[in-house]
């Protein structure tokens, strides 16, 4: 069965569902209720900032989730730190040691790097928006440096191995039904295939994928919830026609193409477990995931003299030097090549 526990996103909006915002049958400063270490003027302020990133800069839920998630720790560890409940004068008079002592005990919890770095940001664009709306600058959070991470660079799979995620027989020994096979490898094939990320991929409606030989484009909803349109194989669209044909569910053209056992929206976690296997069948190391097969769509192209700039609205990146990674690594594999060939090397 297509079933996963509750994982940690599911269970922080049991714990802290977002503010009402208003409009939405709550008054303003109703999600005080939520916010029991802060005065009811910064709970307002945070529920206002919150509609603001979501109406405004157009940030997804689980975006926003992940925002509202690492402010409302800042300000729970900032109440217990200064012993009372937490106001906007309190954010204005913070000292960059306080952020710092914050930091050190959320590293001695367990967190990396990288997710420091994301607790920083939320808690900055919170204070970005204070002081947009006169609500005066909290210094400290600009004082303090971020976290210095570790240069990692994508790991894409080997072409073979990459055009092989497709193939239903490697999952030929578990007990699964064989449209749950065929929907997961077009899911596979559209991230390799057209380079989508995984939720661009879940997200597509029925009627929003061609039937093969009716087209070779998609539109897809990227981040920030901007619209691109990215080429898209006929081995793929074959490969989503063959999981439509013996779906078990009905597919209206309006609703999600990829559904559950159940027939509700797929998983990402579901698909994750799909590569995991195929990772033993294939023989992979841990960094083939389903990102990996973007990460190869990429690498793949500009291996065989792709423009980086296409690449890069095919990948939907806001910056260039975002995508201009891909460089380092075609290079590391071509040194690894020279290094491996080369009599002298």
């Amino acid at each position: 069965m297509d079933q996963t526990p509750m994982d940690s996103a599911d269970e922080s909006r049991a714990r802290f569902p977002r503010p009402a915002r208003r409009g939405e049958g709550g008054k303003r400063g109703e999600g005080n209720a939520l916010l029991p270490f802060a005065r009811p003027e910064l709970a307002a302020e945070m529920e206002q900032w919150l509609e603001h990133l979501g109406a405004e800069r157009r940030y997804s839920p689980r975006t926003l989730e992940a925002y509202a998630r690492d402010v409302r720790q800042l300000l729970a560890f900032l109440a217990e730190h200064l012993g009372k409940k937490i106001s906007l004068a309190d954010l204005k008079q913070l000292e960059p040691r306080d952020i710092r002592a914050f930091l050190a005990e959320r590293r001695a919890q367990g967190l990396t790097g990288r997710s420091l770095m994301r607790a920083l940001a939320g808690a900055r664009s919170f204070a970005r928006y204070l002081e947009r709306y006169r609500n005066g600058a909290v210094g400290a959070l600009s004082a303090v440096r971020s976290p210095k991470l570790p240069k990692t660079l994508p790991k894409p799979l080997a072409v073979g191995s990459a055009k092989r995620v497709v193939e239903t027989e490697l999952r030929a020994g578990e007990d699964r039904e064989p449209w749950v096979f065929a929907r997961d490898a077009a899911v596979l094939g559209l991230l390799y295939g057209s380079g989508l990320r995984i939720s661009e991929a879940l997200a597509l409606k029925r009627n929003e994928v061609p039937e093969p030989g009716q087209g070779d484009a998609i539109v897809v909803t990227g981040k920030g919830n901007k619209t691109r349109m990215v080429p898209v194989l006929q081995q793929v669209l074959t490969l989503v026609a063959d999981y439509v044909a013996i779906c078990p569910y009905t597919l209206g053209v309006e609703n999600p193409l990829f559904v559950g056992a159940r027939g509700g929206p797929l998983s990402p976690r579901i698909v994750q477990l799909a590569m995991a296997r195929l990772r033993g069948a294939l023989a992979l190391s841990e960094t083939a995931t389903p990102h990996a097969l973007r990460h190869s769509f990429a690498t793949h192209l500009l291996a065989r003299g792709g423009d980086l700039r296409a690449i890069q609205e095919l990948l939907g990146h806001a910056s260039l030097s975002t995508t201009q990674i891909y460089t380092e690594v075609d290079a590391e594999r071509l040194i690894e090549i020279y290094r491996n060939a080369h009599p002298r090397a």
